[in-house]
């Protein structure tokens, strides 16, 4: 009974740990390149899956390996994530500005998810961590720590899929076809991207 309670909020703690703020500025700025909803909503579960993914690999590691991960490791996955969240924001910037000057559309068609499984696998390294030790002081029977993962795991990808979509509609067709207001949109995401990277970057490593 005691072991039930944690996993029947397994699912809800996963759907607001997609709504973390370094979360929602990579995804904002995955989607910015979407004009169809679906696709954005795509990258989401492909966020979602790359998360889950390495969560469960590191919980695996962890609970049935019996590998011991110093928490400095992790302070520098999170640095990690902070410069992944810099490159990506630079990179939505060159992207725009090359798209500018070549006079092509700002957001595309592309069915690619490869980007947004990536980072997903990213952030789900630098936040394994603390998410198996929680999991290990609340539940002690092995195969439900990994079960309470697995369910985390989806509460997240639905969480994030839902991100996705509402982050794409000022992108979509139905929103506008104003490049003036895609352009602002793009370049308020790239520029978060890089500004909270930094500040993630500055807390693991000299905070």
């Amino acid at each position: 009974m005691e072991t039930s309670i944690p996993l029947l909020f397994a699912v809800v703690v996963g759907f607001q740990h997609a709504f973390e703020a370094d979360h929602l500025v990579a995804v904002s700025s995955i989607v910015s390149k979407r004009r169809n909803t679906l696709l954005a909503v795509k990258d989401g579960i492909f966020w979602g899956l790359g998360h889950t993914s390495t969560i469960l690999l590191i919980g695996l590691l962890i609970l049935v390996g019996k590998i011991v991960v110093p928490q400095q490791v992790f302070s520098y996955l999170e640095a990690g994530v902070g410069l992944m969240l810099v490159i990506l924001g630079i990179y939505r910037l060159f992207k725009f500005f090359k798209y500018r000057n070549n006079h092509v559309h700002l957001t595309s068609e592309d069915k690619n998810h490869h980007l947004a499984y990536s980072i997903g696998i990213i952030h789900g390294l630098a936040g394994s961590g603390a998410m198996v030790l929680l999991v290990m002081t609340e539940i002690k029977d092995t195969f439900s720590s990994i079960l309470y993962l697995l369910i985390f795991g989806i509460g997240s990808i639905v969480g994030m899929l839902v991100a996705a979509g509402f982050f794409s509609f000022p992108f979509s067709k139905r929103f506008t076809n104003s490049e003036l207001i895609q352009t602002v949109l793009i370049f308020i995401s790239a520029t978060l991207c890089i500004v909270l990277g930094g500040f993630v970057i500055y807390e693991n490593i000299y905070g």
